[in-house]
């Protein structure tokens, strides 16, 4: 397979019609790596609306219980991708994410705009680092997926077009990103969770890197100091060199799962998509739980 074929046959596709194949082609296939990345800054700018971040921390959710939350939402959210919504594994993915949230007094607004990062910030962030441009069909195969997901979560008035996200996003972000303490420390708890991936020593510059792909609007609402441009310059040049590299690579023949992802730690034995999104029972956190689906070390 050369590396434009699998770009060639997705758009031979109807982009509604094969929304879910598309979207799982690009995911798993085309940008495993970019869309994660961006899946995590997308959840991690929610933080910013102070109504979201307050909760978060009050919960302790992602102060106390970061690695957790991270790969159970990691893992709910692509069992969808890998399996289909009407799939047993995608509709207890999909009650399971339903469940977590009705334990909380969330807004429709908040939903909506969670959702909206799902939509939006792929699209951004493909489009500046990935090995190439999302084509028109990807983008409205992505928005199709989303909607639908919105749609079994009960979230109201979701935006019909890519363009509706983008706009909705943007105003939301306008009207709310605003300081809040506690906030600020789910901020501080996601950045140092996304350090301990890697050997100690790099924390520190590792957490720099991350602020130096964040946008000055979120910067201003958690209060950090921006980096320096010559830091943004590099960082950014960096992560676009690796999107440059991957083009010169063979395709990918076998698809990518977050349940592949060494940044997943918290499954070493496998897991049950039921187990999913519970709080860890003392003395039993590490017990060996297998996916339908395969194994978490896969």
């Amino acid at each position: 397979m050369k590396r434009y074929e699998r770009l060639r046959q997705i758009l031979r596709m109807d982009p509604y019609e094969d929304a879910f194949e598309i979207y799982r082609l690009t995911a798993a296939y085309e940008f495993p790596w970019d869309v994660t990345r961006a899946l995590e800054l997308a959840l991690y700018r929610t933080y910013a609306i102070p109504s979201i971040g307050r909760l978060l921390a009050e919960t302790a959710e992602l102060t106390d219980r970061a690695q957790k939350r991270y790969d159970d939402t990691s893992l709910l959210l692509d069992a969808v991708v890998e399996h289909g919504f009407d799939s047993e594994q995608g509709r207890t993915a999909v009650r399971r994410i339903n469940r977590m949230h009705r334990s909380y007094d969330i807004s429709d607004d908040d939903m909506r705009y969670v959702l909206c990062t799902f939509v939006v910030m792929p699209k951004r962030w493909i489009d500046a680092y990935g090995w190439r441009r999302l084509s028109r069909h990807e983008i409205v195969a992505c928005t199709v997926h989303y909607r639908t997901l919105g749609e079994r979560m009960g979230i109201k008035d979701i935006p019909g077009t890519y363009e509706e996200f983008e706009a909705c996003l943007d105003a939301y972000e306008k009207a709310h990103f605003a300081w809040d303490e506690g906030a600020r420390r789910v901020s501080d708890a996601t950045l140092a969770l996304m350090a301990s991936w890697y050997p100690g020593p790099l924390a520190p510059l590792l957490r720099r890197a991350t602020l130096a792909l964040l946008d000055d609007h979120l910067l201003t609402a958690f209060r950090y100091t921006p980096p320096g441009r010559a830091t943004r310059v590099l960082v950014r040049a960096a992560v676009r060199a690796r999107g440059r590299a991957v083009r010169l690579l063979p395709p990918r023949r076998a698809p990518h799962h977050a349940r592949q992802n060494r940044e997943i730690k918290g499954y070493p034995n496998g897991f049950r998509l039921e187990e999913l999104g519970t709080r860890p029972v003392p003395g039993v956190g590490g017990c060996p739980v297998r996916h339908t689906g395969g194994s978490a070390t896969e």
